[in-house]
């Protein structure tokens, strides 16, 4: 007979994950509230600061997103001036990002952003390193990990 303060999601790996995810992007939400941007638009913004000029279709790439959640966040961060589109000479339908002067100097409002999640976790190193292994050893081995 279960426990009946249980659920059965206690056993559950994927419930784990969802739940952990959620609790991750919720320790971003004050440091990235302060520089007025979204998780999703966070991880945008550190692939351009590592990559740009990238294409849009790379970008979704990277960040498994489709053109349908992509297009909105990139119009956000333009609107915000953090980034501007360029179409590409050779072909039209080929969109590049670029970062404004103001999506560089965003990167040093938050470059402290993931040393601040590190120490929220209370990890150690090691830790950190087979937490981090780990999670993408599941993503290597799940369904539709090149979408």
């Amino acid at each position: 007979m279960e426990d009946a303060d249980t659920t059965g999601l206690e056993q559950m790996i994927c419930f784990e994950l969802y739940a952990a995810s959620r609790a991750m992007t919720a320790l971003y939400r004050p440091a990235l509230d302060d520089a007025g941007l979204t998780y999703p638009q966070y991880l945008a913004m550190r692939v351009l600061w590592h990559r740009a000029p990238v294409t849009v279709r790379d970008l979704g790439q990277i960040l498994h997103l489709d053109s349908g959640t992509l297009s909105p966040l990139l119009k956000r961060l333009e609107t915000a001036g953090y980034l501007r589109r360029e179409r590409g000479t050779t072909d039209e339908r080929t969109v590049f990002l670029h970062l404004t002067d103001a999506g560089h100097l965003l990167q040093s409002q938050v470059e402290d952003v993931p040393e601040q999640i590190i120490c929220a976790l209370d990890l150690n190193l090691d830790e950190y390193r087979q937490l981090h292994h780990l999670l993408g050893r599941i993503r290597a081995a799940t369904p539709g990990k090149d979408q």
